[in-house]
């Protein structure tokens, strides 16, 4: 993941899909007009092997042993976002009872109260991202963290599909204008 400086050259619409502390899941529910069906590709104990995108700097801060989810998030016939995530195996245990469920709507049962922090945007490449999205990369992607009563629940690595430019418009924007006349 190479870092992008604070998504300065992105426009409006993907900045606030990137930057905002929004549910992407939901995001892409409300753009699409479709819901989203989460598939589940893996979940299983970190091995901490070297991959490829590294894991985000803040994973190290989760109090092992690490359970590692990934999964693709589809409207439709179209794959329009890639995630992995890592927990504390505990936490995984109580909060991911259904695992083809968003992790947002798996937190917030309950109403319970959360904050979203976002630590790292970036773009990704992988020939598997790639095939999967049917365009070559670089693709833009974000990392945050979940925390609950100040503590981190879990670290999340979100992957976009440029697809998304068919709602959101291009990804790179125009500058804006530097006054109002």
């Amino acid at each position: 993941m190479q870092d992008a400086t604070a998504g300065r050259q992105l426009s409006g619409a993907w900045k606030l899909l990137l930057l905002g502390d929004g549910s992407p899941t939901r995001h892409l529910q409300l753009l699409t007009g479709m819901p989203v069906e989460v598939e589940l590709i893996a979940m299983g104990p970190d091995r901490c092997a070297v991959e490829e995108p590294p894991a985000p700097a803040e994973v190290g801060e989760l109090q092992a042993p690490l359970l590692r989810r990934q999964v693709w998030l589809n409207c439709g016939n179209l794959s329009l976002g890639w995630a992995e995530s890592w927990w504390n195996l505990e936490e995984a245990e109580r909060h991911l009872c259904d695992r083809r469920q968003p992790i947002w709507r798996s937190l917030t049962t309950g109403r319970a109260e959360l904050f979203r922090e976002v630590d790292g945007l970036g773009q990704v490449r992988a020939p598997w991202l790639s095939e999967r999205f049917g365009c070559p990369g670089p693709f833009w992607s974000r990392h945050y963290r979940f925390f609950r009563n100040g503590r981190e629940l879990t670290v999340i690595r979100e992957v976009f599909s440029p697809a998304l430019e068919t709602w959101l418009g291009p990804a790179i924007g125009r500058e804006p204008p530097t006054s109002m006349s």
